[in-house]
This record gives structure tokens, C-alpha cells and sequence, in this order.
């Protein structure tokens, strides 16, 4: 149960996930469901409707039913699994949840979404306070919503959908960035993340801080760390980025990059230096060379803010992987 949760937050807010619907938030926003950063909790911090909590938390009902978000994903994609995160709520959780998906095309506002044909994903199910609630999920087909539905009331600190991101093809310009998780890349293999994960390198825009990054724990032995990230399709590889910026005492003194399309590797980029809190462009050592994976080594160790392999994707294969994830 534990292995989709390593997968993307297609609902994260760091993707562009939103609450489009909420019945009730009357002690806290359901904004809070799809944050990125973990929940937090100051005891005793109160403001004019009570204890201020890091989540989304509906009034105390007095009759039957139950209350409702909807959560646009912010990729959508296949979802492997719910994470229902209760973290602090103790004494106010939901005794039950249930979450149902939605397929939509376009962007509907969230109450033009409640009669719509919603797909069950996790049936309701017992939850238990201050804890991640894990719930596979075996739909295969891609969805663009969710519906969490709490009973009878209570509060939910984070709402994550972990998945496969699978985006539109047409939506998509016919050169980009291969590796970005919000165009379907993903980390498949590191070989250290002491201090940050590797994922970080492939979300959207600019690091906001050195932690919002990958970085590695100092090396003390020969060798090297390194990361591979599988693309979103075969592309013809242009360029690669290498951001440094925030890592000043602890940037790698040198990385190079690597491709591989049917398991051997050839080079991309050779070993070549780079300068702390520097965003770096390279060109490819031979531009149009087609890869599947790529294969970030860093010398000997330290950080990296992001990484973004510019390339044109196999569109047959984005529209196949399309195809068959919305059937």
C-alpha cells in the first residue's frame, strides 16, 4: 500500500491542483487539502471560530448527510492510490470518507460538477485521527477530478492523489520540457536524497529555496550520486538544464548526462563543471538524439534545483497513453 504513495500528487497545488467546490469550511479552508508543503500545528492559536488548523475542517452537523470538496487535479492522470491525511485532528475527525473521480473536458466551475458522472474510487471507508489514511485505488482510466466526501463532518489536514500523469496531447506544444512532472516524466531510480528529493527537480517553476530541491548527503567515499528520470515519451533531446540556484556551499563541482531509448546509454551532455546558484543551458552533444530515460550523475555530491530536458515527444506515444487512459 505504501508504493503509490512514492508516486506524483496529481492534486498537489505546486502542479496547479485547486478546490473548485466545498459545501462547508466553516473552522477551516478546503484550500488546505491540496497543499504541498506537510500540515502543520501550534497548539493553542486561536482566532474568532476557535484552534486554527492546517487542514479543512466543516461545522459540527446536528443531522444526517455530509459534506463535500471537490478537488481539480492539477495533472490529471491515472491514480494509483488517496492518501486522506488526518494529521491533528484528534477529537474532529471524520468517522467515514469516500472519494469519487470525474473525467471532464474544458474547466468547469465546481457547481456545475454535482450531477456529473462521477466513478467511485474508494468505497466509504473508516478513518483513523491524526493519521494517513492509505487507499489504493485500481480504476485505470484518467481522470481530471476528485470528490472526497467526509461522514458526517470533521476535518481532513491534506488530500493527495498519487498517479501516473497523463496529459492531453493537444494541449501540449510540440517542443517542451520531456522530464517536467506535469508532462508526465518521473524519477525511477536515485541513488541518494539525504537532504531533498529528486522529484523536486522536475515540478514547475523556479525553486523557491534550497530545499525545494534534490540534494544528496556529503559523500565520503569514491564515486558519485545520481538520478534517472524516465520521459514522457521517446524524444529528440535539444537541450538540458541544470539549475543550481540556492545551493552556494553545496552545488555539485561537475554533472554530466546520459540517454538511453532501448536500455544502452550514450551521451547528452559530457562531465562538465558548473557554478553555484547558477541556472545552466546546454546544448546536447548531438541535437535530435532520441531518448526514453536520462540519467543526471553529479561529481561527488550536493544539489540541484532543477532539471529540465528540452525535447520534441513522440507524439504516437503521448496520443496512444492518452488513448488508452480514457477509455
Amino acid at each position: 500500500m505504501e508504493e503509490f504513495s512514492a508516486r506524483t500528487d496529481l492534486a498537489s497545488r505546486a502542479l496547479g491542483g485547486g478546490v473548485v467546490f466545498a459545501n462547508d469550511e466553516f473552522f477551516a479552508a478546503a484550500d488546505h487539502l491540496v497543499l504541498a508543503h506537510a500540515p502543520t500545528f501550534t497548539p493553542r492559536t486561536f482566532d474568532q471560530k476557535g484552534q486554527v488548523y492546517d487542514g479543512w475542517e466543516t461545522r459540527r452537523r446536528r443531522s444526517g448527510s455530509e459534506d463535500v470538496a471537490i478537488v481539480r487535479l492539477g495533472a490529471a492522470g491515472v491514480i494509483h492510490g488517496v492518501d486522506i491525511d488526518t494529521a491533528f485532528f484528534v477529537g474532529n475527525y471524520p468517522q467515514y470518507a469516500s472519494v469519487d473521480g470525474l473525467a471532464t473536458e474544458g474547466y468547469p466551475a465546481g457547481a456545475d460538477l454535482a450531477d456529473a458522472a462521477w466513478v467511485p474510487l474508494v468505497p466509504k471507508s473508516p478513518l483513523q485521527g491524526d493519521t494517513r489514511n492509505l487507499f489504493p485505488v485500481t480504476d485505470r482510466r484518467r481522470f481530471t477530478h476528485v470528490r472526497l466526501t467526509i461522514y458526517p463532518d470533521g476535518g481532513v489536514a491534506r488530500l493527495r492523489v498519487h498517479g501516473e500523469v497523463v496529459p492531453d496531447p493537444a494541449l501540449l506544444p510540440e517542443v517542451l520540457d520531456v522530464a517536467a512532472l506535469a508532462h508526465g516524466g518521473r524519477v525511477t531510480g536515485c541513488s541518494n536524497m539525504f537532504f531533498g528529493r529528486p522529484h523536486n527537480m522536475l515540478m514547475p517553476g523556479l525553486a523557491q529555496h534550497m530545499g525545494d530541491g534534490w540534494e544528496t548527503a556529503r559523500r565520503r567515499v569514491d564515486g558519485n550520486e545520481w538520478v534517472e528520470v524516465a520521459l514522457a515519451a521517446p524524444s529528440q533531446i535539444a537541450f538540458v538544464d541544470l539549475d543550481t540556484s540556492h545551493f552556494k556551499g553545496n552545488a555539485p563541482g561537475a554533472a554530466s548526462v546520459r540517454g538511453s531509448l532501448d536500455g544502452d546509454w550514450f551521451g547528452l551532455l559530457p562531465r562538465t563543471a558548473l557554478n553555484p546558484d547558477t541556472p545552466h543551458r546546454f546544448p546536447v552533444g548531438q541535437s535530435g538524439q532520441i531518448a526514453s530515460r536520462v540519467r543526471l550523475d553529479i561529481y561527488p555530491d550536493g544539489g540541484m534545483a532543477r532539471l529540465r530536458v528540452i525535447g520534441r515527444p513522440d507524439r504516437r506515444i503521448l496520443e496512444e497513453n492518452f488513448r488508452r487512459s480514457s477509455a
